[in-house]
């Protein structure tokens, strides 16, 4: 991998753009870090920031808009950002921060962006916020049944609720019948075209893990943390490039571990490296058909050697960054500073989430009248969306959709998946049990997309992979699509819904968006090696041919079939 340089590269890490500022704890001692995953308190947590900024008069909950960015471009360097992150809660914390009568809060899945967040932990300055000690209980006491009335009336309910259980078993039959009837019509619907496998890359190990890929008109560009960052040519599967390894880039560590799920129109995308694919001390920018690194930053300074996980989207020429050290947005073109986060006052902690064109930060600051606020930032200006003040710490577990902003947010009260409009105000989509993901079972896979005004996803129903529709204007769900994984499309552009299924003979096949409808495309072969998909990304390209990247190395690196 060849490299360019840019403005700044090459200064001192003291110096550079990101500005990490000193920090001092609310008060008491910092606990010690146990390096046991298990324990969400001993897990790293962001830092204190210690820079006074004017608190902004905080709204009710139905929010509001601001046009003034928390960071402005400018030729300065950055004066800022500080540490964000969230760890994952333990199922047990979860469950008792759940309310009776909800149902139980989304899980992170493994890969996801805060899944591994065990590396690292703050200085013995910092003190670390108990989610426990932030929780809301709310009333547990379940409701008495209402007593039985006179036998003669119960009787007579008996005889009537006889009569609705016969019609309903009739009505059941009659509909069992049809359900029938449609499945074996849905049986009979096989595609009569075939695909085969034309080529495939074996993983480079059987721990290997997908980090992110790109898919050009002609290239597959892989990450994965036993692979690095490579290209392969899509006529024949032959690698084109690999990234390797500089002296400096082997002192700061050369394993991906945050890619951008796309790139620029310019072909070029972001991707963070570190010494594991869990901690990040390094961000480029790559220029996809060559491997170029344009640009490089450090993403830990001498103040914050700690490195740790970050995430990376991209918004026009401009690319966000989420990480534990630092959020703001750098020019994808040449790694200047665009905006940076900065904190509303003296002690606060704060958390971080991204996705294209959105950051969402949840933020407790201890010598500000409202302790919290969650805040959703333009990505590519900086500009406050909204802000609104909440009672308590607010997880936002996945964000589904940039615009309309659509999330996933638990709090102590409640789980729910909602659509934000421009004041923050949120209509709860109708997901039921359904647990909604960013991607195929990782988080390396970024298929959720809006079509129109439906939100295609994928989700878990009852322990199963499913793909629902969503009316965002309703919060409707549409439809449920079961036995089937999501797959993207090559173009950004293509309305259809594609994606694959995973029982009987697999198929590739389109999904009506409001239907929910299902058309067959073409066969996929069946049998171990051939087709064994259980997570990672399913491309489609324009030509309708499929590529399967695995998450795991254990079930394959990359498979493409014609």
């Amino acid at each position: 991998m060849s490299t360019e340089s840019s403005p700044g590269q090459g200064a001192p890490q003291e110096d550079h753009g990101w500005a990490f500022r000193p920090r001092r704890s609310v008060a008491g001692p910092q606990p010690p870090y146990s390096g046991t995953p298990a324990d969400a308190t001993d897990r790293p947590q962001p830092y204190w920031e210690e820079q006074q900024q004017p608190e902004p008069a905080v709204p009710s909950w139905d929010g509001w808009s601001s046009a003034e960015p928390y960071g402005r471009s400018s030729d300065t360097r950055w004066d800022g950002t500080m540490p964000l992150g969230v760890p994952e809660l333990r199922a047990d914390a979860r469950e008792a921060m759940r309310e009776p009568g909800h149902r139980t809060s989304p899980h992170t899945r493994h890969g996801s962006e805060w899944a591994d967040q065990e590396s690292g932990y703050p200085s013995a300055a910092t003190t670390v916020l108990d989610r426990e000690a932030l929780r809301h209980p709310g009333p547990g006491a379940a409701q008495p049944g209402h007593p039985a009335g006179a036998g003669g009336e119960r009787a007579g309910k008996t005889r009537r609720v006889g009569r609705i259980l016969l019609t309903l078993a009739v009505l059941a039959a009659a509909g069992g019948a049809a359900a029938v009837m449609l499945k074996q019509e849905e049986a009979a619907a096989v595609a009569s075209e075939k695909l085969t496998r034309v080529w495939q890359i074996p993983a480079p190990a059987a721990d290997d893990a997908l980090i992110g890929s790109w898919l050009t008109d002609k290239l597959l560009v892989r990450a994965s943390s036993r692979g690095g960052l490579r290209a392969y040519d899509l006529t024949d599967g032959k690698q084109v490039w690999h990234a390797a390894s500089t002296a400096t880039a082997a002192k700061r560590g050369t394993v991906p571990c945050g890619m951008s799920p796309t790139v620029s129109a310019q072909g070029i995308g972001t991707v963070a490296f570190g010494k594991d694919g869990s901690t990040c001390t390094w961000l480029a920018g790559v220029k996809a058909s060559t491997g170029k690194i344009l640009w490089s930053l450090p993403l830990t300074s001498k103040k914050h050697p700690v490195a740790a996980t970050a995430t990376t989207y991209l918004q026009g020429n401009v690319a966000t960054v989420v990480g534990v050290n630092f959020l703001g947005g750098v020019d994808l073109r040449t790694g200047s500073r665009v905006w940076g986060y900065q904190a509303r006052g003296h002690y606060c902690n704060a958390y971080g989430w991204g996705a294209d064109g959105v950051v969402m930060v949840d933020d407790f600051c201890l010598d500000k009248k409202t302790r919290f606020i969650l805040t959703a930032f333009d990505g590519r200006t900086g500009k406050v969306i909204w802000r609104k003040a909440e009672r308590a710490h607010s997880d936002v577990t996945h964000i589904l959709s940039g615009s309309p902003l659509v999330a996933a947010v638990h709090t102590a009260r409640q789980d729910a998946v909602r659509v934000f409009d421009t004041k923050g105000t949120g209509r709860k989509l109708a997901v039921g049990n359904d647990e909604l993901t960013t991607g195929n079972e990782t988080g390396a896979d970024h298929s959720a997309r809006l079509y129109g005004k439906v939100l295609v996803t994928p989700a878990t129903a009852a322990g199963s992979p499913v793909i629902d529709g969503f009316d965002t204007t309703t919060g409707a769900k549409l439809w449920t699509q079961r036995s089937a994984v999501l797959a993207v499309p090559a173009s950004g552009a293509d309305d259809k819904v594609y994606a694959i299924t995973t029982s009987g003979s697999p198929q590739l096949i389109t999904i009506d968006a409001r239907t929910g409808r299902t058309t067959p495309v073409a066969g996929l072969p069946v049998g171990t090696g051939k087709w064994g998909f259980t997570s990672g990304t399913v491309y489609v390209t324009s030509d309708g041919s499929v590529l399967e990247l695995n998450a795991l190395g254990s079930n394959g690196g990359v498979r493409f079939y014609q």
